[in-house]
C-alpha cells in the first residue's frame, strides 16, 4: 500500500495483541534482552514483526523482531520508538486505558525496561532466563489465521503510470462451485494486491491503512451466500510518472462458523460526517461538528474517525437524554497512515435519544509535514490531498434478535469514501 511517511523507522514495533508487562514489579538496573526484553517483544511486537508477520491494512513490518541477533541493530531506534510512544501504534488517548479491546500500548514499566536496556548496552544475557520461543502459524501475513476462502477480483487490474488518484468498482460473483451453500463469517480481512491501493470498500469487508481485521464475537457474524456478487471499490493512490504503473488482485479472506451456526444480535452501521467544511490557507487548527440521533436503545461497538492528510485530531462525544455527557473517544493525535477501528472491550449501552457530536480538527499549515498544499482553501473530496470528516460506527440491538435475516449488509460501507 502506497503510504505518506517513510515506513522504516515508523513501524519498529507491530500492533500488539494484548498489553505488555514485564513480569518483575521494578526495572532491572541492567536488564538483558532474554530476561527482560524478549518478553516485552512477544507479548507486543512479533504478530507483526516475523517473516509473514500480520499484514494490517497494507501496513507490513520491516524487520523481524524474533531473536537477539535482529533485534540488536534496531535497539535504538525501537528505544526512541517506545519513549515517543509512536509504537505499538494506537493513538486514543490515555483515559481511554482498558476501554477497547484492540488498545496497543506498552505500560511505563516496560518502555523504561526497553530504554534502560539500551542505556546499560543492550546485552544479551543468558538464553535460558528467557521464555520459551513463540511458535506462529504460517498464516501468509493473515492476521485471520489460515482463511476457509478467499476471494480476488476476477483479473489483475493495470494502475497506469498517470494515476495519482483513481476510483474504479471491479466486480466478481461467489460461485457455488466454492461456496455450495450459505455461512455465517466469523472473520474477514481484505488485503490489497499492490502498494497503489490507498483503500477497499467491499460487501465482504474493507481495508484502510493501518486497519485490523475483523473478528466477530460469539453472538455475532456476516451471512455470505453462493452466487453473492461481490463488488471491490478501489481507491488507488501513488505518485503518478513514467515507470510507476503496477498490476494489482486484490483479496478479501473470510473463516467460517461452523455449519449450521447462526448469530443471535444484529448489527447496525451509521456515521457522523460533514460534507460542507471549507479550511482556510494555513489554518493550524480548524474543526467542523457533525451528530447523531439514536432513534432506539443500542450497544455501540466501535468508531472508526477518518480525516485525511491533515487530519490532527478527532473527539466524539455522548449527550445523554438525562442531561449528563460522557467522552466516548479523544483521539489527540490523528495519524492517517493508521486508521484505527475503536472496538469497546464491553459493548456500551446507550439510550433511545442519546446525542453524538464528532468533532475534527485541521491541520492546513506549513508546519504539518503531511500537508500537500498550505496555500489552498481545503474542502470534501475524495482524493487523498482533498479532505473529509466523519466518524463511522457500528452498533447493536441491546438484545438477541429472533430474526437476523440476511445479516449485516451495512457495516463495511463507508459514506463519501
Amino acid at each position: 500500500m502506497k503510504t505518506t511517511i517513510v515506513m522504516a523507522l515508523a513501524l519498529v514495533l507491530g500492533p500488539a495483541t494484548a498489553f505488555g508487562a514485564a513480569s518483575a514489579d521494578v526495572v532491572s538496573d541492567k536488564p538483558t534482552f532474554h530476561k527482560d526484553v524478549l518478553q516485552i517483544l512477544q507479548q507486543n511486537c512479533q504478530v507483526c514483526h516475523r517473516p509473514s508477520g500480520n499484514n494490517m491494512g497494507g501496513m507490513i513490518a520491516p524487520m523481524s523482531l524474533m531473536t537477539y541477533t535482529e533485534v540488536r541493530p534496531w535497539s535504538k531506534a525501537i528505544a526512541k520508538q517506545v519513549k515517543a510512544k509512536t509504537m505499538p501504534p494506537w493513538h486514543a488517548a490515555p483515559r481511554h486505558h482498558g476501554e477497547f479491546a484492540n488498545e496497543r500500548t506498552l505500560t511505563e514499566q516496560d518502555i523504561a525496561t526497553i530504554a534502560r536496556w539500551v542505556e546499560t548496552g543492550a546485552v544479551r544475557g543468558n538464553p535460558e532466563d528467557g521464555p520459551v520461543p513463540l511458535a506462529f502459524e504460517n498464516t501468509d501475513g493473515w492476521g485471520i489465521g489460515i482463511p476457509d476462502l478467499i476471494v480476488s477480483m476476477p483479473e489483475p487490474y493495470f494502475v497506469e503510470d498517470d494515476v495519482e488518484d483513481l476510483y474504479v468498482d471491479i466486480t466478481t460473483t461467489i460461485s457455488p462451485e466454492v461456496l455450495p451453500e450459505p455461512r455465517w463469517i466469523q472473520a474477514h480481512q481484505v488485503r490489497a494486491g499492490s502498494e497503489a491501493v490507498h483503500h477497499v470498500i467491499s460487501s465482504l469487508g474493507s481495508l484502510v491503512p493501518g486497519g485490523d481485521p475483523r473478528v466477530y464475537r460469539e453472538g455475532y457474524g456476516r451471512l455470505v451466500r453462493p452466487g453473492q456478487e461481490v463488488t471491490f471499490k478501489m481507491h488507488y493512490h501513488k505518485e503518478p510518472g513514467e515507470g510507476t504503473g503496477t498490476w494489482d488482485k486484490t483479496e478479501v479472506a473470510l473463516k467460517f462458523y461452523p455449519e449450521g451456526y447462526e448469530p443471535t444480535y444484529r448489527f447496525h452501521g451509521d456515521s457522523m460526517g460533514d460534507f460542507a467544511f471549507s479550511i482556510p490557507p494555513g489554518a493550524s487548527n480548524h474543526s467542523a461538528t457533525s451528530a447523531f440521533t439514536f432513534p432506539d436503545d443500542a450497544r455501540l461497538v466501535s468508531f472508526m474517525p477518518h480525516v485525511h492528510l491533515r487530519g490532527k485530531a478527532a473527539q466524539v462525544r455522548a449527550f445523554y437524554p438525562d442531561g449528563t455527557e460522557e467522552m466516548l473517544l479523544d483521539v489527540p493525535k490523528y495519524d492517517f497512515n493508521w486508521q484505527t477501528t475503536y472496538e469497546y472491550e464491553e459493548y456500551k449501552f446507550v439510550p433511545k435519544g442519546t446525542r453524538l457530536e464528532m468533532t475534527g480538527w485541521w491541520d492546513n499549515s506549513a508546519d504539518n509535514p503531511s500537508n500537500p498544499d498550505p496555500s489552498k482553501t481545503v474542502r470534501w473530496g475524495r482524493p487523498t490531498t482533498s479532505e473529509m470528516m466523519f466518524a463511522w460506527m457500528r452498533y447493536t440491538d441491546p438484545v438477541a434478535s429472533s430474526d437476523i435475516g440476511d445479516g449485516d449488509s451495512t457495516e463495511e460501507i463507508i459514506p463519501g469514501e
